[in-house]
């Protein structure tokens, strides 16, 4: 929806009258971009005026200046060089703004009156082109979510226009929706105006994320949810881009049941693009997966990891050409070498479709395409059937290089503008006027040889500029030497400047001549780029094998350097790992220090394991290290193990740690219960169920029975496979009464009052959660370590039930009436006995004085005793 015009101390509006005619073309052009920063094309500078100044002074750290500041009420104005536009755009962008560009559309030269603007582009966090405000091994989504009832299907729309991207997938309900949008973490969001409860959802999951409400496009939405969200969507890029071109692909529907789900809470405890304590790609899974050489690879890499396949063809397809590539090395090493020299396909053909490529790009898109075939060659010559399939895919789109290396020189310029990009033989006209210009230079240097001996004058120059063209420039020492038929053109301080008749002829012939040589480089370029803009559905297939290829290659790189094996995938829900390791955690430690572990799951057999020991043992390093495992085999790559038997798992779920979202209103233990529901709700038999420390947010017996009562559903209703690790103890017994339920426990070996973690899974439960030790290692003072050994006897006596009421109250007798003193007795540094002893200096005390003492003693202690 439109919002109103942003208002600065004076009101624009009030004040159109009064506005010279450029601001009234500003506040034209700003009306029908309200809720962009308005950048106003001004000669070398674009403007900023009333609160977008304000505001992008702020975000920029422009210095804030005024227009008419003599005037009662001045404008605020802010601007940036043009030139230096792509330095700036970024940061707006990241601040979450939409820009409007407002250029101008003629010639200054030849406008009559006010020079006519019009935006040309905005720029959203959604829609951008710009490559100064891209991340080169990121995508920049644009999202879209639209449903066509209340409680029907969800469609789920997302693109780069960048890339040309474009895919979708329809999901049951909003829930599903919002998970989808944790996992493609796109930059903007849209959601039509209309449904309210929507927006107001997604607003909620998607935190920062911009999110834009629209109206629906004039054209219908239809009744297809996922339809209706492309709609919004390319309705949307079209104001943006003012209907300017864009190489968009077909949109690629993602069935969900041929991709192993993720949901948010699995992206995010798993750590598979940045990590949980600060929120960084370094030491996340994809920062440890990225070998790949090109920004098209890794954002293959990232895709595929978001997105691992559910389909065994598919698995072992790209698990044969890492083989293939492990068994290979010097082919990886020729692969490697020709993918270092390709540059982002997928985005120089998005820039040269949108009409905003220089020459450099469409050059650096000759070179990639040059290197192809030899990628090809690498291929082929292993044999492998895996990799001349991707070979033969690999289209080195001749064409479109054969064309720009006929048309451009070799490095041109960075900016058509600076002319010399066409090369010589192209066109014979634009060689004519390459020639004068070239010719030019000669005749201007030996014209001024010539009048330097005809007067006599050494130091005589001739100079150009752009304001006064090509002139004499003569010392004041020699004016007396200048012949009477010069003509002055400027004085200076040291010297003056003439022309001649000759001279201003020559000159108009070279300027004639240089502006129609770019006049016709412009037009020659144009035509070029708008026939590789052609070839780019072409272009784009290829840019999609390229990646395809650098990330299976960067995977056999991974698994040989880590030692990674080849997993078997079978048709059935098994999960057996022989020493598996966590990927992330095995590569930040010295070699051989990562202690590996073996795991079975099996429907057949055992399909819960009840993992206990205590805290900072490794617990969720062994689960978590299970789902990645999981989770590579099924992106294609090998895993961290000696063997690895995997069946198909459709959907990974995390209950992992809990925090409070008290910003929507939820305790931990709310998030908790909400996480866990959603496992109960949407697991299946061929899912995998990763719980940690479920119930902790309430009293234990709550805790507990929440805790045995979803562990009882996962075993007996879904059947999925599950690691649930507690340290309910009580949790143990539920291997007593189901076949299918096994108790693990971390080893921990106790050595001296100490406990010594080893790190390894080891079959049966344990009682003991070794808290007090733990709270010793984190470094709690003596006193309450003491103390909480006492309260822990007590316990242990069962002289205190488990929700700190005493057991008899519970029907076990009555209760001793020194129970409370035992609980809750005063710790002997509270004692009058302790603190009697406390106050005696021993090498003070006399014989005498000491026996006093003692039996002053004695008597304290038979008081105390009762």
């Amino acid at each position: 929806m439109n919002a109103p015009v942003p208002k600065s101390s004076s009101d624009p509006r009030a004040k159109t009258a009064r506005h010279t005619p450029m601001m009234r073309q500003y506040l034209g052009a700003k009306e029908q971009h309200p809720d962009a920063l308005l950048l106003f094309r001004m000669g070398d500078f674009y403007e900023l005026f009333f609160d977008d100044a304000v505001e992008a002074a702020r975000i920029l750290e422009l210095t804030l200046t005024s227009r008419n500041k003599k005037d009662d009420d001045p404008i605020p104005m802010a601007g940036i060089p043009w030139h230096a536009l792509n330095s700036y755009l970024p940061r707006l962008i990241e601040a979450g703004r939409k820009v409007a560009i407002c250029e101008q559309v003629e010639d200054p030269r030849a406008a009559k009156g006010i020079v006519q603007r019009a935006v040309v582009r905005v720029i959203t966090p959604g829609v951008v082109l710009e490559e100064a405000a891209l991340d080169r091994r990121d995508h920049n989504h644009l999202a879209a979510v639209a449903r066509r009832s209340l409680r029907g299907e969800v469609g789920v729309v997302w693109l780069d226009v960048s890339t040309g991207e474009r895919r979708g997938t329809r999901v049951e309900d909003v829930a599903r929706a919002l998970a989808e949008l944790g996992r493609i973490e796109p930059k903007e969001v849209l959601v039509l105006d209309e449904d309210a409860p929507l927006a107001a959802a997604v607003r909620h999951a998607v935190g920062r994320i911009t999110v834009t409400e629209v109206c629906a496009p004039a054209a219908g939405l239809g009744t297809d949810p996922l339809e209706a969200a492309a709609a919004i969507a390319l309705d949307y890029i079209g104001d943006t881009t003012k209907g300017g071109a864009l190489l968009l692909r077909e949109l690629e529907i993602v069935e969900v049941e041929r991709h192993l789900r993720l949901g948010t809470a699995a992206v995010r405890n798993l750590e598979l693009i940045r990590t949980l304590a600060e929120g960084r790609r370094d030491g996340s899974v994809l920062a440890l997966l990225d070998e790949t050489r090109t920004a098209m690879g890794s954002r293959q890499l990232k895709r595929w990891l978001l997105y691992p396949s559910a389909e065994a063809a598919t698995i072992g397809g790209r698990h044969d050409a890492v083989q293939a590539f492990v068994d290979d090395p010097m082919t990886r090493s020729d692969i490697g070498e020709a993918l270092a020299g390709v540059y982002d396909l997928e985005r120089l053909v998005g820039r040269i479709t949108a009409g905003s490529a220089g020459p450099r790009d469409l050059v650096a898109l000759a070179s990639s395409l040059e290197r192809l075939p030899a990628l090809a060659d690498a291929l082929n010559a292993t044999g492998h059937p895996a990799l001349a399939a991707l070979a033969a895919r690999l289209d080195p789109v001749e064409q479109a290089s054969t064309l720009i290396r006929r048309a451009l020189v070799d490095q041109p310029p960075l900016s058509l503008k600076d002319g010399g990009v066409i090369r010589e033989g192209y066109d014979d006209e634009l060689d004519d006027l390459i020639g004068v210009a070239r010719d030019g230079k000669v005749w201007f240097q030996q014209y001024a040889g010539g009048l330097r001996a005809e007067t006599g004058i050494s130091s005589l120059k001739i100079k150009f500029n752009n304001v006064f063209g090509y002139f004499i420039e003569v010392t004041r020492a020699n004016l007396h030497l200048v012949p009477e038929q010069w003509l002055r053109k400027q004085t200076l301080a040291n010297a003056e400047r003439y022309y001649t008749t000759e001279l201003k002829e020559r000159e108009e012939l070279v300027l004639g001549a240089d502006d129609r040589r770019l006049a016709l480089e412009q037009r020659f370029f144009e035509e070029v780029r708008a026939r590789i803009a052609r070839l780019g559905a072409r272009v784009q297939a290829t840019a999609t094998q390229v990646a395809t290829v650098d990330v299976l290659a960067a995977l056999a790189e991974l698994a040989q350097r880590r030692g990674w094996v080849r997993p078997e995938l079978v048709d059935e829900p098994v999960l057996r790992i022989e020493a598996g390791r966590h990927p992330v955690i095995e590569a930040t430690l010295p070699a051989g220090e990562f202690v590996p572990n073996d795991l079975t799951l099996d429907a057949a057999d055992v399909r819960l394991a009840v993992i206990t020991g205590p805290n900072m043992a490794g617990k969720s390093t062994v689960m978590r290290q299970a789902a990645l495992i999981v989770l590579l085999c099924q992106l294609g790559s090998f895993v961290p193990a000696d063997r690895a038997t995997i069946g198909l798992v459709d959907e990974i779920f995390t209950r992992v740690g809990a925090t409070d979202d008290l910003s929507r209103g939820r305790s931990t233990f709310m998030v908790e219960m909400s996480e866990a529901a959603e496992i109960l709700t949407h697991a299946t038999r061929s899912s995998l169920v990763i719980l940690d420390e479920i119930g902790r947010g309430t009293s234990t017996y709550d805790g507990v029975s929440i805790a045995w009562a979803v562990a009882e559903h996962l075993h007996d209703v879904i059947g999925a496979r599950t690691l649930f690790a507690t340290h309910y103890h009580e949790l143990t017994e539920l291997a007593a009464t189901r076949a299918g339920i096994a108790n693990l426990s971390i080893a921990v070996k106790e050595w001296q009052d100490e406990i010594v973690f080893l790190r390894r899974l080891v079959p049966g439960g344990t009682n003991r959660s070794y808290g007090i030790q733990v709270g010793r290692l984190a470094g709690l003072p003596e006193p309450v370590i003491a103390r909480a050994r006492e309260v822990l006897a007590n316990l242990e006596a069962a002289e205190l039930a488990p929700d700190s009421r005493p057991r008899r109250s519970l029907g076990g007798g009555e209760r001793p009436d020194h129970w409370q003193l035992e609980l809750f007795a005063p710790s002997p540094t509270d004692s009058r006995l302790s603190e009697a002893l406390a106050d005696v200096d021993p090498d003070a005390l006399t014989p005498r004085a000491a026996l006093d003492l003692l039996y002053r003693l004695k008597a304290l202690a038979e008081a105390e005793s009762g």
